[in-house]
């Protein structure tokens, strides 16, 4: 028998649930259909698929077009549809039970709308478990689809993964598709002749397999590539090389089962492709692991580097992001006290999407939006749970050891954590199922090596292999150089995560730029460390610390006092301070606070020394109120206004909260929060009352 290669080419396409409809409408345009356009003009042009369910919905309502080219190439065997959770969640993340009924939801409407029943299954974000096999089993899944890093973690050599492995958990079988990293990194960047060139070579007498499954956004939407598969005619040109190549043939995952034996038995551990789990170490670890392969490099192949060194695993993400897993722990919240009620099953089902719990190339847990609708889902289920019932619950929401106080009123949802500082970490307007404390810290990432230290940081991956002569492939998005000098000068690190009613003790130097680079001195210990719980009870917490004032190497005994009490819209608050120091210090008690836009915002404020009456539109830079007791905010997004209250007058501090986190496109400026701090000099005993209330 001559040597003979099954390419099994599979798109995976995936937009986040309820994304900006622009971004959908423009990867539809760019990528979805023009690939089935071309695609369709070849009939034996076989590929496997997997749309997340959202995208199918949408595409079904938007696209009449590209939906029925669909069920034209599903009818005609063209193409072979992949389950998965419907709404793209990392299965590994949710329960039994939920993962069950995102994958059948999803098998329901690929039997209705292209009859099929899907036999394979997509595993968001290539994340591997074993937990899921027998849940995966029960839905009718016959196999699934890894990297060719799972086995090579697991100590299999790369030669010899063209084609299936099986595993099982208690005798229940399962077979696992490693795909190929070669292909996932020159499909559709290389020249078509060159890759179809690498298929017949891994050919052999037994039916060797190209396993490919990637995003389908790489075929329009990556920077350059719509030019280059449609425009400059790549994918026409690849499908026609393989159709003529007499080793290479197409085929669907299914059909390639029933013609081949698999290779052997596998045991993967828990892990996702090799970017994954760098990007899920600390930034920190992340730069030292990159100086350990670069160390081994001298004296061991880059096979060998990968078998044995490792990032992390994707769960990490919930201990990197504290915001992540607040998310991750109220659905999983949610889902442990379930209710049998449509609405507020979907609900849960759509705030269980994976974007918003990552992050590395691409945005994930850095887009507000993402987050925005992670919590709109969240209290939506809220809503449904509480209804118009009050209360006060004390459980460790986030599984960290500390418990958490979530008090429910007619208006509002507030969570105080005692482990961080007794500080708001949610606040949520329920009529607006928006969370005003869903801002995300400005954490130093190991790409920041490349804005701050660009002589000494070493580029991940390999250059770009194309110049402006060579039109023989494009970079990929890893490749990308970007323009960094602009963002030296506003990259800022936060020491503390960026909640609400947070206490700092600092001193008469602390001003308005300190503060926005949260580099003001620190003499206190109350910022970031664990408060006790007094008392919870009919909405109202009180929680207090003990601690102290440190300068001079000498420590001052001090004490915080935090009393709130949330009711109908707003939140009674009370601080007392009590410390012996003779040292002149000064409170400044800082917010964050989450808005869709700050350009939206309309601030109003009265400075009491000055007798005037201050107006802003739209907040665009840092800026200062001085000598004020009261603070209103008109947040034309929500049509809400938040007035903040104290019963003396401050210095107050106002200052956009951004991030520059890395995109497909490069680096990015987001917007995620105002940052307040409201300075007052300390007195001791000091008793500071007030209110936060949302009209």
């Amino acid at each position: 028998m001559d040597k003979q290669t099954a390419l099994l080419l599979g798109l995976h396409c995936h937009q986040p649930v309820d994304n900006f409809h622009h971004v959908v409408d423009e990867a539809i345009e760019k990528s979805y259909k023009p690939f089935f356009e071309v695609a369709s003009k070849y009939k034996d042009f076989k590929f496997s698929l997997h749309y997340s369910g959202w995208l199918l919905e949408y595409i079904k309502k938007s696209d009449e077009e590209l939906f029925s080219l669909m069920r034209v190439l599903a009818q005609n065997g063209q193409i072979e549809f992949l389950t998965g959770g419907f709404y793209e969640p990392i299965l590994a993340s949710i329960s039994s039970s939920d993962r069950k009924a995102q994958i059948k939801k999803l098998n329901d409407f690929i039997e209705e709308n292209f009859n099929q029943a899907p036999k394979g299954l997509w595993l968001s974000e290539r994340v591997w478990d074993s937990a899921i096999v027998k849940d995966l089993i029960h839905c009718g899944i016959e196999y699934v689809v890894v990297d060719d890093y799972h086995f090579i973690a697991a100590g299999f050599d790369k030669k010899n993964l063209n084609g299936y492995f099986l595993t099982e958990d208690e005798g229940e079988i399962l077979k696992i598709f490693p795909i190929n990293k070669h292909l996932r990194y020159t499909i559709p960047f290389e020249n078509p002749l060159k890759v179809k060139e690498y298929l017949e070579s891994i050919g052999d007498e037994i039916i060797s397999a190209g396993v490919i499954f990637d995003d389908g956004e790489k075929f329009g939407i990556w920077p350059k590539t719509h030019e280059w598969v449609y425009e400059k005619k790549w994918l026409e040109n690849f499908i026609e090389e393989i159709l003529k190549s007499d080793i290479v043939k197409c085929m669907l995952y299914k059909e390639y089962l029933h013609i081949s034996k698999p290779i052997s038995l596998a045991y993967l551990p828990i892990t996702s492709y090799m970017e994954m789990g760098e990007w899920a170490l600390g930034a920190k670890e992340n730069i030292e692991l990159h100086k350990i392969e670069n160390a081994l490099e001298k004296d061991f192949s880059k096979d060998d580097i990968e078998k044995f060194v490792k990032g992390s695993i994707w769960k990490n993400f919930l201990v990197k992001y504290p915001e992540a897993n607040r998310i991750q722990k109220r659905y999983t919240e949610l889902s442990n006290n379930k209710i049998e009620d449509e609405n507020y099953l979907e609900s849960l089902y759509k705030a269980q999407t994976n974007d918003v719990l990552w992050h590395g190339v691409f945005g994930g847990i850095y887009l507000p939006n993402l987050r925005d609708n992670a919590y709109r889902f969240i209290i939506d289920c809220e809503n449904i749970r509480y209804f118009e019932k009050e209360c006060t619950e004390i459980k460790d929401i986030n599984l960290d050891g500390y418990d958490e106080i979530k008090c429910v009123s007619k208006n509002l949802i507030t969570i105080f954590d005692t482990k961080s500082g007794a500080q708001l970490v949610e606040f949520d307007i329920r009529d607006r199922s928006f969370n005003l404390q869903n801002g995300m810290s400005r954490y130093f990432e190991s790409y920041h090596e490349k804005i701050l230290n660009p002589s000494s940081s070493k580029k991940e991956t390999q250059k770009p292999k194309n110049s402006d002569e060579d039109e023989d492939c494009i970079s990929t998005i890893h490749e990308i150089n970007e323009d960094i000098d602009k963002y030296k000068k506003i990259i800022r690190h936060d020491w503390h995560t960026k909640n609400s009613f947070i206490d700092h003790i600092t001193d008469f130097e602390a001003n308005l730029q300190s503060f926005d680079a949260s580099n003001f001195n620190e003499y206190g210990d109350f910022a970031n460390q664990p408060f006790e719980l007094v008392y919870a009870k009919d909405q109202k917490v009180k929680l207090r610390r003990y601690g102290g004032i440190y300068k001079n190497s000498q420590k001052t005994d001090a004490r915080v006092t935090k009393s709130f009490h949330t009711k109908d819209e707003r939140i009674d608050f009370e601080i007392s301070i009590l410390s012996k120091t003779k040292e002149r210090f000064y409170y400044l008690l800082e917010h964050n606070f989450h808005f869709a836009n700050l350009k939206d915002l309309k601030i109003t404020a009265q400075s009491l020394n000055q007798n005037s009456h201050i107006k802003v539109d739209g907040v665009n830079e840092s800026f200062e109120i001085l000598n004020s007791n009261i603070l209103m905010i008109f947040d034309k997004y929500t049509k809400k206004e938040i007035t903040i209250e104290f019963s003396k007058a401050a210095d107050i501090f106002l200052s956009p909260l951004d991030t520059v986190s890395q995109s497909e496109s490069g680096f990015e400026l987001t917007n995620q929060a105002l940052s307040l701090g409201f300075k007052f000099l300390l007195e001791s005993p000091m008793k500071l009352t007030g209110t936060i209330e949302v009209r």
